[in-house]
């Protein structure tokens, strides 16, 4: 038996490729667009995205925007002088600062993903059950295709 390094992929699995391709490509379309209505950049608007789930560590931060610490520092000080997030202490380590989503931040997050049209209009004619479906498979593709976060 081939390895999985050099077996082709099959004509179906290239089709799923190719639409999850179209999919993200219109994804980062709307997202940019509804992070310039905020009149936020496009990683301004990712990290405060992260950030309305969840207060994360600048290293965290840097590693999920796949970029260097100092880059989020910048980032994490424009959204803050605009009252979007904040530092704090994280609570289990005084020595690390916790950038966190505010009101007014998670607001804005919430702003722009309910503005992105491409999911919202196909996914309403999905039934629940075809949505809980393809949520699911996202999450096992997800489990299975990437590494974990560093803690």
């Amino acid at each position: 038996m081939a390895s999985p390094d050099t077996t082709r992929p099959d004509e179906l699995t290239l089709e799923v490729v190719d639409l999850i391709g179209s999919v993200v490509a219109l994804y980062h379309e709307e997202f940019e667009e509804a992070a310039g209505e905020h009149r936020l950049t496009g990683a301004q608007a990712k990290l405060l995205s992260l950030l309305s789930l969840e207060p994360l560590p600048m290293r965290k931060l840097a590693h999920k925007l796949k970029c260097e610490p100092s880059n989020v520092t910048g980032i994490v000080d424009r959204l803050e002088s605009r009252g979007l997030a904040e530092r704090r202490p994280d609570p289990g380590d005084r020595r690390v600062k916790l950038a966190a989503a505010t009101d007014e931040g998670r607001r804005v997050a919430r702003s722009m993903r309910e503005s992105l049209r491409f999911a919202r209009e196909p996914l309403a004619g999905l039934s629940k059950e075809e949505r809980l479906t393809l949520r699911d498979l996202l999450r096992r593709m997800m489990e299975t295709g990437s590494p974990q976060d560093p803690e």
